[in-house]
């Protein structure tokens, strides 16, 4: 008889419906499909942004520069109508979005993009700054001069 009895756990089932939502159901499925985005600059000449969305393709996408900033928007939307089974139509969607402030030495106006793959790849070259104007110090009160 002694073997049959068991502690009684209040937190066992929270504790295990906690793990399955985070590990196999809504959230961790969520953060297992998050797009990965990379942002790197290459020898201070340029900023590169590169966003992994498999499943969207080219015409989903639309990059932006607004206010001094990289705007990327993806969004993917599939309908399937199947006649054969209860319901009429089938409906789901996915969509990414990533606004990145620009640095300063930013040529807003040279952004390119290209798409391959499955990744997006944002190119945002940088301006040569103006290098910074020595002056040059006089003797006594010469300053005028």
């Amino acid at each position: 008889m002694a073997g049959s009895l068991s502690r009684f756990d209040p937190f066992a089932e929270l504790s295990a419906l906690q793990k399955q939502l985070f590990s196999d159901g809504l959230f961790g499925q969520a953060r297992r499909q998050m797009p990965i985005t990379d942002i790197y600059t290459q020898d201070d000449s340029k900023l590169t942004v590169e966003a992994h969305l498999p499943g969207f393709s080219q015409d989903d996408i639309e990059i932006n520069v607004d206010e001094g900033a990289l705007v990327v928007r993806a969004e993917r939307h599939e309908k399937e109508e199947d006649k054969g089974k209860k319901y009429v139509v089938r409906e789901s969607s996915s969509s990414y979005y990533r606004r990145i402030q620009l640095p300063e030495q930013a040529d807003q106006d040279a952004v390119s993009a290209s798409f391959e793959e499955g990744v997006l790849h944002v190119t945002v070259p940088f301006k040569e700054l103006p290098s910074p104007r020595k002056v040059e110090i006089k003797r006594g009160g010469d300053a005028t001069s």
